[in-house]
């Protein structure tokens, strides 16, 4: 498998519509767009995404990245046979944001048969860095 054949051609409603009823509508994270290797989304800075005292909760990064790397791993693989799983994720939280929306993308820097690990760095409006994460996901055949 390369990255050409990462499936770019579902409309990006259709995967937002996949998602509602999960914690994935309930942070309100929304799929921006699709690319090559990579997937980016959004997410608010609301009541449901901040810790108490008015900022974004490490927490609430970690759901979306492992939200958009979890995909972007789905949309590599022959999700018919096969599902991926998320099995680690590690992030450094360099900054803070109290208001708008923050901004994901997650590349993949490794492919493997088995495993897929992918980096996600998550910006405020200005494009400041605020966390960047390590996601890996294990990618099994359904039903094992």
């Amino acid at each position: 498998m390369d990255l050409s054949q990462l499936n770019t051609k579902i409309p990006i409603e259709l995967l937002n519509a996949s998602m509602q009823n999960s914690l994935i509508s309930s942070l309100g994270i929304e799929i921006e767009s699709v690319g090559e290797g990579e997937v980016v989304a959004s997410m608010p800075v609301s009541e449901k995404t901040m810790r108490p005292g008015g900022i974004l909760h490490g927490g609430a990064n970690l759901a979306l990245a492992e939200t958009i790397a979890g995909l972007g791993s789905i949309l590599l693989i022959d999700s018919n046979e096969y599902d991926a799983r998320g099995i680690q994720v590690a992030a450094n939280h360099v900054g803070g944001v109290k208001e708008g929306r923050v901004v994901a993308t997650a590349k993949i820097i490794h492919q493997g048969k088995q495993t897929h690990v992918w980096n996600v760095d998550i910006t405020r409006n200005d494009g400041k860095l605020i966390s960047t994460a390590r996601v890996t996901n294990m990618i099994i055949k359904k039903n094992d």
